[in-house]
């Protein structure tokens, strides 16, 4: 019996992450959102293309949430993108309500899940989310480490002309302007990255890394990154679902790891079938406590608000 895993929110980056979970074939796909139709027709040409994929596994469109019952894993895709007038705690609190609205169905319908949080800003929509649902936290993560890392791991690779595949990329912190992009733990086949490239070549590939969303959103104009993100996302439940024990990094529950408590971060973890196995505590200089604390107080800044 194929795995169940279930998107909501038909967005972009919902929708995509779909396409990429039922054309991997490891899974059944249910992809919901509040607005009747559009679920509904996404899922129908997916499903249509299925056959030239020589695949058997199957998508449902849907607005109720009985039909995501019994998944396996179920990513939290919807709320709203930032407006013309809309400050950040308007986001903030409107994007709360609908992750928190999710949460409380996704508890009564698939209350064994393992729930991945896409929804921005992600690190303190997880933690809505192991509160709402009151899972274990080991259950409930945050896509952005990922990202960030597949990100500066494109800009190393057009730079020095390499494969990207011989590219290790490390990024902690929250997802965001306060990412903490690791260049002494980035490496290219075991060699440093800063044996390879000079510093300020260095700083400026990190400052494009951290804010490598806002440069698609200039260049959309209407509209922000989904095929990279989406891509993320199924990097974690392809680990999840294989059971791959894969090094990935994402938003994780501290509890004393880095010097943080209660609190989401990004962070290297183990990812397998009972979600993050293990985190990996590497040790960090002076300058990188610094910088992992006050990424640290920006994410709880942003938790107190809510009161979470």
């Amino acid at each position: 019996m194929r795995k169940k895993v279930s998107i909501i929110g038909s967005g972009n980056v919902g929708a995509t992450t779909a396409l990429f979970a039922l054309q991997s074939g490891i899974a059944d796909v249910v992809l919901l959102d509040i607005v009747e139709g559009i679920p509904q027709g996404k899922a129908l040409d997916m499903a249509e293309a299925c056959p030239l994929w020589d695949i058997s596994s199957e998508i449902k469109g849907t607005n109720d949430y009985a039909d995501t019952a019994g998944s396996d894993i179920i990513v939290i895709t919807a709320g709203f993108p930032r407006k013309p007038g809309m400050s950040r705690s308007d986001l903030l609190h409107a994007n709360a309500n609908v992750v928190k609205a999710s949460c409380r169905e996704i508890a009564k319908s698939s209350p064994n899940a393992i729930i991945i949080v896409v929804t921005n800003p992600m690190d303190v929509m997880a933690q809505l989310a192991w509160k709402t649902t009151e899972f274990s936290c080991k259950r409930v993560m945050g896509m952005g480490g990922i990202l960030d890392a597949s990100r500066l791991t494109s800009f190393i690779s057009w730079e020095l002309q390499v494969a990207p595949e011989d590219i290790e990329a490390l990024v902690l912190g929250g997802h965001g302007d306060d990412m903490i992009p690791l260049s002494r733990f980035t490496s290219v086949k075991g060699i440093p990255l800063t044996e390879l490239m000079p510093k300020r070549k260095i700083e400026s590939l990190i400052e494009r890394t951290k804010k490598g969303g806002a440069e698609i959103v200039h260049l959309l104009q209407t509209g922000s990154a989904y095929y990279a993100p989406a891509a993320a996302t199924f990097h974690m439940i392809k680990a999840i679902l294989l059971d791959e024990k894969r090094l990935l990094p994402c938003s994780a529950y501290l509890n004393g790891e880095y010097g943080v408590r209660d609190l989401y971060m990004g962070v290297p973890v183990i990812i397998g079938k009972d979600g993050i196995e293990k985190i990996i505590e590497v040790k960090l200089s002076r300058e990188e406590k610094t910088r992992f604390r006050k990424s640290s107080s920006s994410v709880r800044r942003l938790i107190k608000i809510l009161s979470i």
